[in-house]
C-alpha cells in the first residue's frame, strides 16, 4: 500500500518552511564571513575630513595593505596622486587583498605576473615589493600625474578592461587622504587585537619589536621614520637620533615626527604624523596595537563609533603606539 501523498496545504507549509531555512542558512553564511574578514564589528572605517558623510569601510586586512601601498608610496618620494592610483589600480585588481591566484599566472595586490617580469611568486606576493614594483612602472609613465587616473593605470597594469579603474577613483582618494595624513583622525578600525593572537604557531609576531619590523619594512630604514622601541619596563627617557626623547615602559613605540624625519613627499611634519597614525591603527589587529596617540588626539581598539578622542598629550613632535602584553 503506498503511502499518502502531503496534502496541498501541507505542501504549502514545507515549501515555505524550507525556503525560510535556506534564507536562515544564508544569513548565517554572511555572517560567518562578515566575521572572519573583519567586515562587521572588527572592521574599519575611513571618513571624509569635509564632514559630508562620505565613508568607506573595509577589512583589516585591505587597511594594512592601503597602508602599505601608501607608506611605499611617501618612502619614494611620491605625491599623493600616485598613491591615489596605486590604491585604485589594488582596488580593481585584488580588492586590496593579497591574493594567491588571478587571471593566468597573476599573483597578489596588483596582479602582477611573473612570467612577465614582474618578479618571483615570492617577490610578488610581498606587498612592499609588489607595490615598490608598481610605483617603479608609473614613475616611467611621462606625465602621469596629469592623465585621468584610469589612463595612468593603464599605461602600466595592461588590462583587457582598460576603463574599470575609473569607478574606484573617488574611495581611492577618500582613501590617500587618510593613509597619506591629508586628513586626521579619520580612520579608525574597532577590532580587539587579542582576537587575533589565536592562530598557533602560524600567529604573526607582536609587541613593540614587531612594530618596529613593520615600520621597517614599510617606510624603509628606522633613521626615516625615527621609530624609537622600549627595551624594557623602566620609565627612563632616552635620547632618540633626532633627539626626540623617546620613551622606554617596555610596551610603548615613539615614533619622533620632526624635518628631519619627515616624508620625502614632501608633506608637512603634522600630516607625517597622521600618516604613521594611521598607519598604526590599521596595523592594530595584525600588530596587537592596543592605543596610538598623537597631536592631542588618541585612538584605542575596541571602539568604533568615537574612538579618536581628546588626549592631555598635545604634542606633534611624536606618533606613541601602546602595543598589548
Amino acid at each position: 500500500m503506498s503511502a499518502q501523498s502531503p496534502s496541498p496545504k501541507r505542501r504549502g507549509r514545507l515549501l515555505r518552511f524550507g525556503a525560510a531555512f535556506v534564507v536562515l542558512l544564508a544569513v548565517a553564511g554572511y555572517l560567518v564571513v562578515q566575521y572572519v574578514t573583519g567586515a562587521g564589528g572588527s572592521g574599519c572605517r575611513v571618513v571624509s575630513s569635509d564632514g559630508d558623510g562620505t565613508a568607506y569601510e573595509f577589512t583589516p586586512e585591505q587597511a594594512v595593505n592601503a597602508a602599505t601601498i601608501t607608506a611605499v608610496g611617501t618612502a619614494r618620494g611620491l605625491p599623493e596622486r600616485a598613491v591615489t592610483i596605486a590604491l585604485a589600480t589594488a582596488m580593481q585588481e585584488s580588492a586590496l587583498r593579497n591574493i594567491e591566484h588571478g587571471d593566468r599566472d597573476s599573483l597578489g595586490l596588483f596582479q602582477q605576473r611573473p612570467s612577465q617580469g614582474w618578479g618571483t611568486e615570492q617577490e610578488i606576493m610581498d606587498p612592499t615589493y609588489s607595490a615598490g614594483m608598481f610605483y617603479e612602472h608609473l614613475e616611467k609613465v611621462r606625465g602621469y600625474e596629469d592623465l585621468p587616473l584610469t589612463v595612468a593605470a593603464q599605461e602600466v597594469q595592461r588590462s583587457g578592461f582598460p576603463t574599470a579603474y575609473a569607478k574606484h577613483e573617488p574611495d581611492a582618494l577618500l582613501l590617500a587622504n587618510a593613509f597619506t595624513g591629508r586628513s586626521a583622525a579619520t580612520l579608525t578600525c574597532a577590532g580587539l587585537p587579542e582576537a587575533t593572537q589565536t592562530q598557533g604557531a602560524q600567529a604573526q609576531a607582536v609587541g613593540p619589536d614587531a612594530v618596529r619590523s613593520a615600520l621597517v619594512r614599510d617606510f624603509g630604514q628606522l633613521q626615516q621614520t625615527g621609530a624609537e622601541v622600549s627595551a624594557g619596563a623602566q620609565s627612563s627617557p632616552s635620547p632618540s637620533p633626532t633627539g626626540v626623547t623617546a620613551e622606554t615602559s617596555g610596551r610603548t613605540v615613539t615614533v619622533p615626527v620632526s624635518r628631519e624625519t619627515n616624508a620625502a613627499d614632501g608633506s608637512s611634519v603634522e600630516e607625517r604624523g597622521w600618516q604613521l597614525a594611521h598607519w598604526a591603527v590599521a596595523n592594530a589587529s595584525d600588530l596587537r596595537i592596543e592605543r596610538v596617540s598623537y597631536a592631542g588626539r588618541e585612538w584605542n581598539a575596541g571602539t568604533r563609533d568615537d574612538p579618536w578622542v581628546d588626549s592631555a598629550d598635545t604634542s606633534r613632535d611624536a606618533v606613541r603606539i601602546v602595543t598589548g602584553r
